[in-house]
């Protein structure tokens, strides 16, 4: 029995490709494609490997291949030369195809391969010279190879996944067909790179198959996109999660500058009607080109809110689920039927089943099987079921959801299983100030990697990044989960996380981020430092100990705290006589951008040591909050109410001196301050002085409490200088000031590292530091927990004061925190 044939490309009467001015009819087509195929005439030829840019001359390589019955093998354009002499040996194409563009990397790749293919360069290739000749264009037996596709994976080598005529067809005829949002009036978008089988088969092959027109934007550039789309007629686009998400950013942008704007935004997600949608969001529609139909998203999973919002603005975002191995698609969204967070329902072609949480897939669509890899092959297709590797789930109706990979789940050595992804997901809904997020295991305990949206937390003003995301995310997120599922550690990275060409996260490479971040930073550090920079980088070297690069930003890479960087102003003004500024490291957050700044504003240049003692003598109008005569009434209320719902006792409040001092305690909990100065006598309460952050004391009652019990208000990230300022004011005239060299509360009950503030003012201002150990508050009231556990055990130990001396700054800190510490274990 003869096998079935099929003819890819037929002949049709209108425009097959369109490249900026160019436009290529169908008969036109069809005769590059035989000039093309003499090429082959060269060399015999069964493989032939195409590693170039998306262009016009792509798609003629790629016909003449099929035309002279070779098997397609397309290679991504941005591999490097191990990569490619990879596909090389493993494939062994006879003529390979590239551009000008690429052509080093293959010159290089072919010498470190063991194979010597026919080269050749499109723009080298003189088309009058080859003759033409019409022709209809061969049928294949379906059963026969079409194509390797190399995958380039999220872990392992690539490997050739052999794609049939049959699994193409197959995909074809369900999209065109069974669910026919392809149709030969279509103008298709051609964005994404064709070695990739989702936009080769949905934006190239599918089109031409059915006679539509592929519409070629030259880049992923947005001016390239906008005029590519604003020129043509595109119906359809074939994208992938950040291609999507990148627009909807921009629109919501938009929306929510006006309130009215994001009012009739809601009211249309409410009313979710896409006629009435496209009519009120028409302006955005127009900016798409007009004329858009379907939105077709696949490669990786899309953020279900950005789903959402393309449905409020009256668009048909078609998802779908599939692989490589199923050329591609296994699972797709019908027109009109989308719903939020699923991945559509099983093509016509399609048989699916879940098998102890796995999707598995069987069809004609299915691949061949791995080129060269008998043993890979049947570890993934077994009795004729692709396993996918995919978590998910099916409802009733048929709709599949995706929630993570097999391959990804974390075990730990207790044998708990963690997703990984549904993590991911959790800590992305919890701060729109995260563009991306990752998360991997290290020695058993989850870390997670931040790439924050920079823009967003520079209009919200905010400087200590880090310490914004482990408070406003990380504890929210660890309080709701299992101790298994806590983060323990976080990364923020200045550069998006490392990621296939379709947006999936390369999960194994997320631990080595910090070391090739470093790489890229000694890489790009100039050999000779222009002179503003070299004082910048000597200073800061000498503050953290540690080398500075010109990249490093200063609370991602040096860690610089508030306290650090109130001392660099101070720097900056003593050295270059510029004033301070409340956003100058918002404006200029890295050295490099902060030294240029210098060397373009600066009044002076004379190196000066930042005097701490003129600080806190400048005359400035500082006014203290006095005390009422409730204060005590407040104090004796609180101690009843402390010592009632807790077992809370004090032990060497005779250690207390007569004379000003700092009391030092560690910070466990939310009401440290209180359990401190319970056990005040009333006089010393009177002239002991507290200070809260500016973020806590928003509430007008809240303020007036503060400005009647000697609450000095601090706004550590905008104006830390003038807090320390007033604290030293406070003891200059008397008093005693309360200050948690921590900074912040423990976040896990251990004692965190102190910082200097204290030291500082003890040792300028020559008063003694009483170091208070607290132990039992973390237990009674732990991080993230609003209502505190009754009757715990809690201790406050006032121990013998530290006298500054001539001890240094650091000495000072180390000396308190040694003897909380030990007063703790």
């Amino acid at each position: 029995m003869e096998p079935k044939q099929i003819q890819m490309l037929q002949k049709h009467d209108k425009l097959a490709l369109i490249w900026k001015e160019q436009k290529i009819s169908f008969p036109a087509l069809h005769d590059k494609i035989a000039r093309y195929t003499r090429l082959f005439e060269k060399k015999k030829c069964s493989k032939v490997a195409i590693f170039s840019e998306n262009r016009l001359e792509w798609v003629y390589a790629f016909y003449a291949g099929w035309k002279k019955g070779c098997i397609n093998i397309p290679i991504d354009a941005m591999s490097s030369a191990d990569e490619v002499a990879y596909v090389l040996d493993d494939a062994t194409p006879e003529i390979v195809f590239c551009s000008q563009k690429t052509k080093p990397v293959m010159e290089l790749a072919i010498k470190q391969s063991k194979q010597n293919p026919l080269v050749i360069i499109f723009e080298d290739i003189d088309e009058q010279s080859l003759e033409s000749e019409l022709f209809e264009f061969p049928k294949a037996n379906l059963k026969d190879t079409a194509l390797f596709i190399y995958t380039s994976g999220t872990t392992g080598s690539p490997k050739g996944v052999m794609l049939s005529y049959e699994n193409l067809i197959t995909n074809i005829n369900d999209v065109s067909i069974n669910i026919p949002i392809f149709k030969s009036a279509n103008e298709v978008l051609v964005l994404l790179p064709m070695h990739h089988i989702l936009p080769l088969l949905g934006s190239l092959i599918c089109p031409l198959y059915v006679g539509a027109t592929a519409v070629f934007c030259p880049s992923l550039a947005s001016e390239d996109v906008r005029a590519t789309l604003e020129k043509n007629n595109v119906n359809i686009i074939i994208g992938v999660p950040k291609f999507y998400e990148k627009i909807r950013k921009g629109v919501r942008d938009k929306i929510d500058k006006s309130p009215v704007t994001k009012l009739i935004f809601k009211l249309a997600a409410l009313i979710n009607s896409p006629n009435l949608s496209k009519k009120i969001f028409k302006q955005v529609h127009q900016k798409m080109g007009g004329a858009i139909n379907y939105l077709v998203c696949g490669g990786a999973a899309i953020d279900p809110e950005a789903q959402q919002d393309y449905k409020t603005l009256g668009f048909d975002l078609l998802i779908g689920f599939g692989m490589t191995e199923a050329a591609p698609m296994i699972t797709f969204t019908r027109p009109g039927t989308g719903r939020v967070g699923s991945s559509g329902q099983p093509l016509t072609c399609n048989e699916v089943k879940i098998v102890d949480g796995e999707v598995l897939a069987k069809g004609p669509n299915i691949m061949q099987g791995y080129y060269n890899r008998p043993e890979e092959t049947a570890a993934v297709l077994k009795d004729g079921w692709l396993h996918t590797g995919d978590l998910g789930a099916i409802d009733k109706e048929g709709f599949l959801s995706i929630t993570g990979r097999i391959k990804e789940i974390i075990v730990t050595s207790t044998g708990k299983n963690i997703n990984p992804a549904e993590i991911e997901t959790k800590l992305m809904s919890l701060s729109p100030a995260i563009t991306e997020v990752g998360v991997y295991t290290k020695g058993d305990l989850l870390h997670a990697v931040i790439y924050p949206d920079f823009r967003a937390l520079q209009q919200q003003e905010i400087v200590n990044i880090k310490a914004m995301f482990l408070s406003k995310v990380i504890d929210q997120y660890n309080k709701n989960v299992s101790d298994y599922k806590r983060i323990r550690q976080i990364r923020i990275c200045k550069e998006e996380l490392p990621k296939t060409r379709l947006g999936k996260i390369k999960r194994f490479e997320l631990e080595h981020i910090a070391e090739d971040e470093k790489r890229k930073k000694q890489a790009a550090d100039p050999k000779n430092d222009f002179e503003e920079l070299a004082i910048l980088k000597k200073y800061l070297k000498e503050q953290i100990n540690q080398t500075i690069y010109i990249d490093d930003h200063f609370e991602i890479d040096l860690g610089l705290d508030s306290l650090d960087r109130v001392s660099l102003q101070v720097f900056i003004k003593n050295t270059f006589g510029i004033e301070e500024q409340e956003n100058l490291f918002l404006d200029y957050p890295t050295v490099g951008e902060l030294a240029i700044y210098i060397s373009k504003n600066k009044r002076k240049m004379s190196v000066e040591a930042i005097k701490w003692k003129d600080v806190f003598k400048e005359k400035l109008a500082i006014r203290l909050p006095r005390s009422w005569p409730t204060m005590p009434v407040l104090q004796t209320i609180g101690y009843w109410l402390m010592r009632s719902y807790f077992k809370i006792k004090s032990e060497g409040l005779e250690n207390l001196p007569d004379k000003p001092c700092i009391i030092a305690p560690n910070h466990q909990s939310f009401y440290d301050g209180l359990f401190v100065a319970m056990f005040f006598k009333f006089k010393f309460l009177r002239r002991t002085y507290f200070y809260a952050k500016a973020k806590h004391v928003k509430q007008w009652w809240v303020k007036f409490l503060a400005g009647t019990n000697n609450v000095i208000v601090m706004d550590i990230d905008k104006n830390l200088k003038q807090s320390m300022q007033k604290m030293a004011a406070a003891l200059m005239q008397g008093k005693n000031v309360i200050i948690f060299p921590e900074g912040t509360r423990s976040r896990d009950g251990k004692i965190g590292m102190f910082k200097k503030t204290f030291a500082i003012l003890s040792r300028e201002l020559n008063v003694p530091v009483v170091p208070v150990a607290i132990s039992g508050a973390y237990q009674a009231l732990p991080i993230g927990t609003k209502i505190p556990k009754p009757f715990k055990p809690i201790n406050i130990k006032f121990m013998k004061p530290v006298y500054p001396e001539k001890f240094t700054y650091d000495a000072i800190r180390d000396k308190v925190f040694k003897i909380i510490e030990n007063a703790v274990k």
